[in-house]
């Protein structure tokens, strides 16, 4: 009997995860196993992590998670408990399919009484947005935060079969895109959560809200009569903020605007975008600019989208030319590696 492609490739992955020494440290490091089986329905793999007893290694929650949830969840967040970052897992505050979003006890060493655990959802059951023209212009990122080199065949080749190791790479760049974007702009003193650790599929940020009740969504909220005005200005801010160096959110809306206590936080970086270096990064820019504008216009704010997205990319963008942009983008990428050497 004749092997298809697709079965030749998946033999060819397992055996070189096998024998390439360096590859299988990689993997380690992913913490993904090579695996030549065939793929498994949804009912086995759901089975399974019921079958991987959550609870093993001590932890003892607050928050009680569904049979099917338990395994990936306490998977998730071990490495939150081990390194004393939490000790407790309290309440689900966000579901959703891309991620969910966590309240848990802080440990005493972060000063913190609240942290915020973003889990992501087993790549399984995900049902990611298309995330290709967020990803253009973007380096691939290893689980430590730096740039995979473009010399590196095996990854390239991976992320071109969609190997197993391939889709792991992938999804561990656009996690680690989230969590060092967030790093950059709490360092800048953006309105972002303060970004606290990174894991293998999730996100440790600061919490917004107390334990009765996390921070509502701006769409969730009924404003003061002089709250909208004082508001958009501070979105405005952050959104001249980001694009002085070069970074647009690229899925801003008043849906990624955490309210709390009279002033508002920006969440869900994942497919932030660089502006010199996407080609349509002026029509997310725009679209960026168009949602909050039609939020706040709802409330009663004066706001000329077009014209406002035009002012503040002239502004900061102008009409670089590719070599200037380029130097501007090395010139980043050598003060934030200065930056992380000082931490």
């Amino acid at each position: 009997m004749h092997q298809s492609q697709t079965e030749f490739d998946d033999a060819f992955d397992y055996y070189e995860t096998r024998h390439d020494p360096s590859l299988a440290n990689e993997l380690r490091q992913l913490r993904i196993r090579p695996d030549h089986r065939r793929r498994k329905t949804e009912e086995q793999i759901l089975a399974e992590i019921a079958e991987t007893g959550a609870l093993d290694g001590g932890f003892n929650t607050t928050y009680q998670p569904s049979r099917y949830e338990a395994g990936w969840l306490f998977d998730s967040l071990r490495g939150f408990f081990e390194q004393d970052f939490i000790t407790d897992v309290l309440a689900m505050v966000k579901g959703g399919k891309e991620a969910s979003v966590y309240c848990c006890r802080a440990h005493p060493s972060t000063g913190e009484k609240l942290l915020a655990a973003k889990v992501y959802r087993p790549r399984q059951f995900r049902n990611l947005r298309n995330d290709k023209m967020y990803r253009e212009g973007r380096e691939i990122l290893t689980a430590d935060g730096k740039p995979v080199k473009k010399t590196d065949t095996r990854v390239m080749r991976a992320l071109g079969k969609k190997s197993a190791f391939g889709v792991q790479v992938s999804h561990t760049s656009w996690l680690m895109y989230e969590y060092t974007t967030m790093q950059r702009l709490y360092r800048w003193g953006a309105d972002v959560p303060r970004p606290y650790a990174a894991g293998n599929n999730a996100v440790l940020m600061g919490y917004l809200g107390d334990e009765a009740q996390a921070a509502p969504t701006l769409s969730e909220v009924d404003l003061g009569p002089d709250e909208p005005e004082r508001l958009f200005d501070q979105v405005m801010d952050n959104i001249n903020l980001m694009l002085s160096h070069g970074l647009i959110h690229g899925d801003l809306s008043a849906y990624n605007l955490l309210y709390w206590q009279g002033r508002l936080s920006i969440i869900d970086w994942p497919q932030v975008t660089f502006a010199e270096a996407n080609s349509r990064a002026r029509f997310i820019f725009d679209r960026d600019v168009e949602r909050v504008c039609q939020y706040f216009a709802g409330q009663g704010v004066r706001c000329d989208a077009p014209s406002l997205a035009e002012e503040i990319w002239l502004r900061h963008i102008g009409d670089r030319t590719e070599e200037q942009a380029l130097e501007a983008r090395l010139m980043l990428d050598r003060r934030e590696a200065r930056n992380t050497d000082d931490d």
